[in-house]
C-alpha cells in the first residue's frame, strides 16, 4: 500500500462529508454510532489516546493509530488533527484494508 491511496481515500470520505475530526467531535460519533472507524495520531496526549480507545472498545468501534497529526490533517486538507472519526461503513471497510494491508506489508 502507497500512503497515496490511504490520503486519497480519506480525502475523499473528507469531501463526501463522511469524517468528523477534533478529540470532542470524534467522542460525541462514537457515542452516538455513527463512528465506523476512529484514527488517532500516535503523538497525541496518552490520556487522548486512552480515552478514544476506551470508547472504541466499549462501542465495538474498530480504531487505528497513525503516525502524525500533521499529516493526518492534511490528508483531508486540513491543519494537524489528533484524531478522526470516518462516519460511513464503505469508507470506513476500504480504510481498514489498506491500513491493515500496510501493517502486514
Amino acid at each position: 500500500m502507497t500512503g497515496e491511496k490511504w490520503f486519497s481515500l480519506l480525502g475523499l470520505a473528507y469531501r463526501a462529508g463522511k469524517i468528523a475530526s477534533g478529540e470532542e467531535a470524534v467522542l460525541n460519533e462514537i457515542r452516538r454510532r455513527r463512528a465506523k472507524l476512529v484514527i488517532v495520531s500516535e503523538d497525541a496526549s496518552e490520556n487522548t489516546r486512552n480515552r478514544i480507545a476506551e470508547k472504541c472498545n466499549y462501542y465495538h468501534i474498530p480504531y487505528r493509530i497513525f503516525k502524525d497529526r500533521h499529516q493526518l490533517g492534511w490528508a483531508i486538507g486540513k491543519a494537524a488533527r489528533v484524531c478522526i472519526a470516518v462516519k460511513d461503513e464503505g469508507f470506513a471497510k476500504g480504510l481498514l484494508s489498506l491500513i491493515d494491508e500496510n501493517l502486514r506489508g
